[in-house]
């Protein structure tokens, strides 16, 4: 299919990657940043622009992968006079109606992964969420994430709202949990990666084991003396120091459900 892609941040450096190393043709980059278009049109080809009047009139599916705050502003500009386009765009929290009104085939390629430029990840393990409002819409978003990830499914709006809440538990508030980590081994001169080998045998545990049968620690048993000392170390950093007692308290709690 002949794509043109909506933004060059990180979702969509790995996703126009993914759909180029798999034949389809990227004929755009758009980005308000033309320095940040070209740099990904050089990688997987394609006109970079910062005008979505100079978009390909051959374009067949226009996917963006842009903030969820500039999707409301953007999407009426991009579908003026190309309404009988197909439109996706990938945002975990988004609906699929934001586009109501303004297209006549729309929907949703979510693909659940965390993504940065710096690391092009394998897009053929990668969930991917697919939503649509008609027929052709559906059969083009299947055909795309088919094409690039071999777990593709159907999820509505509000069913992907509550993965998306599922997955800023499971990614950004574990990966928060690193930086915090980080700081605390950083003011007392101890390298952060004498924690890797512990990070990564809990994510392989997982894959394995339920997370409540894999949580191990003094919050599961409650052990108030050592809960009790830890806090008090993080008596400088009151919000820190709030997160532990919290987060102690609701893994005691989840291990009450056994």
């Amino acid at each position: 299919m002949k794509i043109s892609m909506i933004g060059s941040g990180n979702l969509a450096t790995n996703l126009a990657d993914a759909l180029f190393k798999s034949g389809h043709d990227i004929v755009n980059i758009y980005s308000r940043n033309i320095h940040h278009a070209t740099m990904l049109a050089e990688r997987v080809g394609g006109l970079p622009v910062d005008d979505l009047s100079r978009l390909s009139p051959l374009t067949e599916v226009f996917i963006l992968s842009v903030s969820d705050a500039a999707l409301p502003t953007l999407i009426p500009q991009l579908c003026k006079g190309r309404e009988e386009r197909i439109f996706l765009h990938t945002a975990g929290s988004m609906p699929m109606n934001v586009f109501e009104g303004m297209a006549l085939h729309y929907g949703v390629l979510y693909p659940m992964q965390t993504f940065s430029k710096q690391r092009i990840v394998d897009f053929s393990c990668i969930p991917c969420f697919i939503e649509a409002n008609d027929e052709k819409t559906e059969t083009a978003a299947y055909t795309l994430a088919g094409d690039i990830s071999n777990r593709v499914y159907g999820m509505d709006s509000d069913a992907r709202r509550y993965l998306h809440l599922a997955a800023v538990f499971a990614c950004n508030f574990v990966n928060h949990c690193y930086a915090l980590s980080a700081d605390i081994l950083e003011s007392h001169g101890i390298p952060f990666d004498v924690m890797l080998p512990l990070i990564d045998e809990t994510a392989l545990k997982v894959h394995g084991m339920s997370p409540q049968d894999a949580q191990t620690g003094p919050a599961v048993r409650y052990d108030e003396n050592v809960l009790r000392k830890q806090s008090q170390l993080l008596r400088d950093n009151p919000l820190v120091k709030e997160i532990y007692d919290r987060m102690s308290l609701s893994i005691h709690n989840q291990s009450k459900k056994e």
